[in-house]
């Protein structure tokens, strides 16, 4: 028995030693800052041996490794994940917008699954499910600490076939179920329509690959149906991110030609780089032409409101803090997620592959959002009776792991966050508690609110400040500070001197984007699900 003991002891030393050695090799040829630490590889290869020796169960070896790497990557940061196959997969197909499923961007807190955002126009989203709503059970079984491929993996299934979510809604204290039925999930990513005043409303659920191409379109399609456009409205409320050409490619569509839309640095080549609105710069192998080149003159200069919300993130930020920064559209609603990294995903052996931060993200005057977001010049609430605190709502600077702002310490803020949700859940509690049965019936059957609808509060305020109306501002505390704090902004925003650009990398004389797309996952998430 000692013998078969030391024998599979000698093997997985042998075998995990054999990886450190490739790994080793690795990053020697990489030009590695140093020799990886011997100790910590010894110390490594002996957990390994000793949990093939006296773990309850046997081990895989191929599973114990897999955990091992995705462990530590996903230490790094929310946004750094290791993909097997399955999840290598399930990104290319969301990166094209199409997916079997629910129809929601979901990510963890405290040990359940939290909703990040209901994609539009899916089960999910016409059950009611909302952003911030947490998941305690699929189908009667609890999720608390079910690592995240598996939830995934419960709600996914063929379209037809339907699975019970019990939800746990923080704004109403309470936990109710919803049954949805499963479906092929064919994410629009454009959605145009014209308003009353003249006025466009475009809106972006996500930036894929086929974003630019069609926004292009739809931008030529309302431009002929009303040549004297006097405004566009540029929704990103709820948009998670995506492509970061898909990005480029949407702030090229405002500004003008060779604008810097974005600077990017890192330790690679490949992450200092400078993105103008250039095809060059936004060009994806799905593009042959560039589908911005006959888009009409107006949309460089009409008037521009961008709304955006705590759900706005990654590449929605990237759009936001162009457009800000060059004096080309006002934003409005809410503070943005705060995700101001990149992460490029590069393809491994057997299907699999890495998705990896390489870089930061700066806005065209040199500024990072990292942790912040991007505050609105005029904030205005989703809600005309006001909005619940945003300390409830989980942003990039209370994810665990996130990488701190090298430019402004967000320690301040973190603990005037806890305060305040503290706060602010102490109010619901006491709100909640002087309610009817009545009252409470009442909320629980409210559907949330259709973006784009005559209902949607921060719409029509959009649409009041396009057409010098006025503006009823946010009553939330956050808000109203940072507002004293903003200086004055134009009655009608549109077209004006571009902000001066950041110091950053040059860009390679042909301008191409690197060869590997970098992605701007949604939200604080680990591995960016959508079931």
């Amino acid at each position: 028995m000692r013998k078969t003991l030391k024998n599979i002891s000698l093997v997985s030393v042998g075998l995990v030693a054999g990886v450190l050695a490739t790994l080793q090799i690795s990053a020697t040829a990489q030009n590695a800052s140093g020799p990886l630490p011997l100790d910590q590889l010894r110390l490594m290869a002996d957990i390994f041996g000793q949990i093939k020796r006296e773990y309850v169960e046997p081990v895989d070896d191929k599973q114990l490794l897999t955990a091992a790497i995705k462990g530590m990557v996903s230490s790094l940061d929310p946004h750094s994940a290791y993909l097997d196959e399955k999840d290598f997969k399930e990104l290319q197909e969301g990166t094209r917008g199409r997916f079997a499923g629910l129809g929601i961007e979901i990510s963890q807190e405290d040990g359940l699954v939290k909703v990040i955002n209901p994609i539009e126009d899916t089960p999910a989203f016409r059950a009611g499910i909302q952003p911030g709503d947490l998941i305690t059970r699929i189908d009667d079984k609890p999720v608390r600490g079910l690592p995240l491929e598996q939830a995934v993996k419960r709600m996914r299934g063929e379209p037809g076939t339907k699975v019970t979510l019990t939800i746990y809604r923080k704004s109403d204290e309470r936990t109710f179920p919803v049954t949805i039925t499963r479906a092929e999930i064919q994410v629009q990513s454009v959605k145009t329509k014209l308003l009353d005043h003249d006025i466009a409303w475009v809106r972006l659920t996500s930036f894929q690959e086929r974003t630019v191409a069609d926004l292009g379109r739809k931008l030529s399609e309302l431009a002929q149906k009303d040549p004297n456009l006097k405004g566009v409205i540029l929704d990103l409320r709820n948009n998670g991110g995506g492509v970061l050409q898909g990005a480029v490619g949407v702030a090229a569509a405002f500004l003008g030609n060779d604008a810097v839309v974005v600077s990017t640095n890192g330790q690679v080549p490949d992450a200092k780089r400078v993105y103008k609105a250039s095809f060059s710069n936004y060009r994806l192998s799905s593009l042959d032409d560039d589908p911005l080149k006959d888009l009409p003159a107006l949309y460089k200069t009409v008037p521009m409101v961008v709304l955006t919300n705590a759900y706005s993130a990654s590449a929605s930020e990237i759009v936001a803090g162009a457009l800000k920064d060059h004096h080309r559209a006002l934003i409005m609603g809410k503070t943005t997620f705060g995700k101001g990294s990149v992460q490029t995903v590069r393809p491994l052996p057997n299907d699999t592959g890495i998705k990896l931060t390489i870089a930061y993200y700066y806005t065209p005057s040199g500024k990072s959002i990292q942790a912040w977001g991007i505050r609105p010049d005029i904030p205005v609430d989703q809600n005309p009776d006001g909005d619940p605190d945003d300390a409830l709502v989980t942003r990039e600077i209370d994810t665990e792991h996130h990488l701190h702002n090298k430019q402004e310490s967000e320690l301040p803020e973190m603990q005037g966050r806890e305060q305040r949700r503290v706060e602010e859940l102490r109010r619901l509690e006491e709100e909640n508690a002087k309610k009817t049965p009545e009252e409470r019936e009442k909320e629980r059957k409210k559907k949330p609110i259709e973006f784009g609808s005559a209902d949607d509060f921060m719409l029509q305020q959009a649409i009041n400040q396009l057409t010098g109306k006025p503006v009823l501002r946010s009553k939330s505390r956050l808000e109203l500070a940072d507002e004293k704090a903003a200086k004055p902004v134009d009655k009608k925003p549109g077209k004006s001197p571009a902000a001066k650009p950041a110091p950053a990398p040059a860009a390679p004389a042909n301008g191409a984007p690197p060869a590997s797309s970098p992605l701007g996952e949604p939200l604080g998430t680990p591995t960016g699900k959508a079931p």
